[in-house]
C-alpha cells in the first residue's frame, strides 16, 4: 500500500466516524489556489447545531516523533487556518467554525477543537 492509500485509507476511516457522530460531509481535499497555500481533510457541518468543521486527519505509522498527534506543527496549523478563511469567503454568512482533528493510529482519537484560528 503506498503512503497515499493508506492517507487515504485514514481519510474514509475519519469519515465514517465523524458521519456516525452527527456530521455531515461539505467538502474533502479543500485545496487554496496556487503554491504555498493550504489544504483542509475534510470540511464537516455538525448536523445537530450547523457548526462548519475543519478537519485534519493524520495517520502515522510508528509513535516516534510524537505520533499523528505531533505532526500538526504551528506552520500546519496556519496553512490549515489560512485554507479555512478561504474557504469562508465564499459564504453569504459565517456559520460557528472550529478546527479538529482526527488520528489515526491503532484507533481513531477525535479531538474537538484542537487548535483555534487565532
Amino acid at each position: 500500500m503506498t503512503t497515499k492509500q493508506r492517507g487515504d485509507a485514514a481519510e474514509d476511516a475519519a469519515l465514517d466516524h465523524l458521519r456516525a457522530a452527527g456530521l455531515g460531509l461539505v467538502a474533502r481535499n479543500y485545496r487554496t489556489p496556487g503554491r504555498g497555500g493550504g489544504e483542509i481533510d475534510l470540511i464537516m457541518r455538525d448536523l445537530r447545531d450547523g457548526t462548519l468543521v475543519f478537519v485534519e486527519v493524520r495517520r502515522r505509522a510508528t509513535d516516534t516523533h510524537g505520533g499523528a498527534g505531533g505532526s500538526i506543527t504551528g506552520v500546519k496549523q496556519r496553512r490549515i487556518v489560512f485554507a479555512a478563511r478561504h474557504y469562508l469567503l465564499r459564504l453569504r454568512t459565517l456559520p460557528p467554525c472550529r478546527f479538529d482533528v482526527v488520528l489515526v493510529e491503532d484507533r481513531i482519537e477525535w479531538i474537538q477543537a484542537a487548535f483555534d484560528a487565532g
